[in-house]
């Protein structure tokens, strides 16, 4: 069905309630209603008062000429919702917005208590049509591919998320109050929703391209997946408003999958987003196995310690990335009318120009990383991270000419040095007698004052000199008193590993060293996210193991007869 059909279904104005009208969804069929032109639009949201910004000019003007209003609503309140509803035609319920996602009793009271008096207070107030913003989820649990899913899916037994449990059940208890006081219902399953606005999945990207984890692939990268434009979402469920009434037998009790009909690889959707947003596209691969596994480990953990945790997100997010999941929409294109108004590629077009507003304030702004605070953030630091290609490979040239000059050249350091400042006090001095051009090239002069040291140079030097030399006295005031076995062993410590290092081979430590310092350093600059993560896993997964090891030897421990 599309708008101008819908747009000419009534002459006069139909009242609507948007239940959840500030949540992504909400907003965005708050704005596709009052631009159609035939609707009254309450919109009722779980705030006490109505903030409007930049986006919402269109409901401003609607709520300065009356074809709008807001009402606050709390679903677990059934004479709000009485309040809200009465006098209305049909209400959309969009679903709660702003859950507590680590309280699962007050997440169950929000959504699933929450529908029934949402779909009491309906029948209570006269309402003809209810339509549930459902989710494709409530199919999916993902032990098995589904592709060209239909609406004969049986919901699984059991889910690998809690909520997506609860919205399947409230699912269900819109399609069975079908029907029943002269309500007519029903549920419209969309397939990973994005858009300008999105609070949910592409914010998930964001912040997963923010830690580095956006470079990781899971699985094979061949799984297809069906995603949805929120402007397709909201015309899917006006088109369900007007079905309701023409098509009623097809439509009443019924469940429609809605997606944008392009299946495309959900790695390359991925891919579409993060790079359109300025981060590197993924590309390192990881076992699913291994992945869920860890999610489960560390979910596990925050349990036991009884902290809240994202990590049925992550986990769902893990599910989908690496399972097809496609859909078929025939039956909301035959009886609801549906086809999508926005085509994939526009839909990914204006959801990055979307964000990308909210990351421009970044761009200006320099953060410095913990390998440029280790090397103190001056020269020293731009030559070994690269930051000037050029000047760091002739540093890294000239440092190996020397380290071959004094350690390879087969004579002493002191006369390698001697040879050294020779050759340097010639060619300084026959610099002066070279012309200025040479074959049309400019020969550039020494200027004497590149051999001077200024007051405050010098001042600095001496002033870090004494600090450094006050910290050592400390340090040996420290050791004569005793009692700081620490400071002994590191000191003790490193000055025998020095003494191993310079009577094995120096010039082995030198070049390690050498190598090291330009290489490892970039390296931990550009995987500094990752590197950081593993290590958190890796120790969080040590605890786990600790933690199962030392109950059993605790156990072991205690006498066998009392």
């Amino acid at each position: 069905m599309d708008e101008d059909s819908v747009r000419g279904g009534d002459s006069h104005l139909k009242t609507c309630v948007v239940l959840g009208g500030r949540g992504f969804t909400g907003r965005s069929l708050v704005s596709r209603l009052l631009r159609l032109g035939n609707w009254t639009v309450r919109v009722a949201d779980s705030g006490h008062t109505l903030h409007l910004d930049a986006s919402d000019s269109v409901l401003e003007d609607a709520l300065s000429s009356g074809r709008a209003s807001y009402h606050s609503v709390d679903v677990r309140d059934k004479p709000q919702i009485v309040k809200a509803t009465e006098g209305s035609y049909v209400v959309f319920y969009m679903g709660a917005t702003d859950l507590p996602s680590h309280d699962y009793f007050d997440c169950y009271k929000v959504i699933v208590q929450g529908t029934r008096n949402v779909i009491s207070a309906c029948r209570e107030s006269g309402v003809r049509n209810l339509i549930y913003n459902s989710s494709a989820d409530v199919v999916f649990d993902g032990s098995q591919p589904i592709r060209d899913g239909d609406e004969s899916l049986r919901r699984p037994l059991k889910f690998q998320s809690m909520l997506t449990d609860f919205k399947a059940q409230a699912e269900s208890l819109i399609k069975f109050a079908n029907n029943r006081d002269g309500l007519l219902t029903c549920a419209l399953r969309s397939s990973i929703v994005f858009g300008p606005g999105d609070t949910e999945f592409v914010p998930f990207l964001v912040n997963l391209a923010k830690s580095g984890y956006a470079k990781f692939i899971i699985g094979s990268s061949e799984n297809m997946s069906d995603f949805t434009y929120s402007e397709n979402v909201c015309h899917a469920h006006i088109c369900a408003a007007e079905a309701l009434d023409s098509n009623m037998e097809f439509v009443a009790g019924k469940d429609f999958f809605i997606t944008n009909l392009k299946p495309v690889r959900f790695w390359d959707f991925v891919s579409h987003i993060v790079e359109g947003l300025g981060y590197p596209r993924p590309s390192i691969k990881l076992p699913v196995r291994l992945v869920l596994f860890v999610f489960s480990l560390l979910k596990w953990t925050h349990e036991k310690e009884g902290l809240g945790s994202n990590y049925d997100t992550a986990h769902q997010y893990a599910l989908l990335a690496s399972s097809t999941r496609t859909f078929n929409c025939n039956a909301a294109k035959k009886h609801l009318g549906y086809t999508p108004v926005v085509t994939l590629e526009d839909g990914i077009a204006s959801t990055l120009q979307w964000f990308s507003r909210d990351l421009e304030k970044f761009d200006d702004t320099i953060i410095q990383s913990t390998a440029d605070q280790l090397l103190g953030c001056g020269k020293v630091a731009d030559l070994l991270l690269w930051r000037n290609e050029k000047k760091t490979f002739l540093s890294f040239l000239f440092l190996n000419l020397f380290y071959y000059w004094f350690f390879f050249s087969g004579n002493t350091f002191t006369s390698s040095a001697a040879q050294l400042l020779f050759i340097f006090a010639v060619a300084l001095y026959g610099v002066a007698f070279v012309p200025s051009k040479i074959f049309g090239f400019q020969v550039k002069k020494i200027p004497p004052w590149r051999f001077e040291i200024s007051e405050s140079a010098v001042r600095d030097l001496s002033r870090d000199i004494v600090v450094v030399w006050n910290q050592g006295v400390r340090g040996f005031k420290s050791l004569s008193i005793g009692g700081d076995w620490i400071k002994f062993f590191k000191i003790a410590g490193s000055l025998y590993l020095l003494k191993l290092i310079v009577s094995r081979s120096l010039a082995a430590f030198l070049f390690t060293v050498m190598s090291f310092s330009f290489t490892a350093f970039f390296i931990y600059e550009q995987y500094e996210l990752e590197l950081y993560h593993l290590a958190r896993i890796f120790i969080e997964c040590l605890t786990v193991l600790k933690r199962m090891v030392i109950p059993v030897s605790g156990a072991s421990s205690k006498p066998m007869f009392m």
